[in-house]
């Protein structure tokens, strides 16, 4: 698929990303690692491969998705996690919804036929239920996992969206705005595996009320 660019965003995944990129050499994709240049243990860990990597100028997941989206120059992306939890094969199924569907942008979903997780907790699951519920019923987004960052789309249309989250809110900011933009969006059913190595990244409760906090400020703007 030379037609796509996966764009991994990574941050202290030295122990899983060589694992990670070792399984995606073998579905022939270009590769973007974007990390912070302070990020020593996960640069040096993949000095190995030839890949190309993104250096963003500052912190955040949201920052390093919104560079690797302005250094992408293939027809689609496609956001992976450097941590082992999304399969490679399900990229390819996703692709196929997006020409099928005819869609613009497709969201992995652990909540519909044939999903699940492996990583998920209580608390992540009602929150994702929660703020999918909230994100159909507000902006009509009629998609079943809002939360998950597995994503593909058309980049030309991601570049203009004016994304501008540097955090963890950019997960809810794409498919609003894409939706917003009369842009045709869609879910794809996706495994969770449990990472190989580290801990989330995310805050439970103080990243759910930011995405609560912007999700009502995309609804007013």
């Amino acid at each position: 698929m030379n037609e796509l660019t996966l764009i991994i965003p990574a941050k202290n995944e030295s122990e899983s990303l060589p694992e990670v990129i070792s399984e995606l050499e073998k579905f022939n994709l270009n590769l973007n690692v974007v990390l912070h240049e302070s990020d020593i243990d996960t640069i040096k860990s993949i000095e190995k491969f030839n890949i190309k990597i993104v250096y963003q100028k500052n912190f955040g997941y949201g920052d390093a998705l919104i560079e690797g989206i302005k250094n992408c120059n293939t027809e689609y992306f496609c956001i992976f996690n450097a941590d082992g939890s999304f399969r490679p094969e399900e990229i390819e199924l996703m692709k196929k919804s997006i020409n099928q569907n005819n869609l613009d942008f497709v969201f992995g979903s652990r909540y519909q036929s044939n999903s699940g997780s492996e990583d998920d907790t209580i608390v992540t699951l009602v929150g994702n239920y929660f703020f999918t519920f909230l994100g159909n019923l507000m902006f009509r987004l009629n998609i079943t996992d809002i939360l998950y960052t597995f994503v593909l789309g058309k980049t030309k249309l991601a570049k203009k969206l004016d994304l501008s989250q540097k955090d963890f809110t950019i997960c809810v900011e794409l498919p609003i705005k894409a939706k917003k933009n009369d842009m045709r969006i869609g879910s794809s059913s996706c495994y969770e595996r449990k990472r190989i190595a580290g801990k989330k990244k995310v805050k439970a409760f103080k990243d759910g009320l930011l995405i609560l906090i912007h999700m009502f400020r995309l609804y007013f703007k």
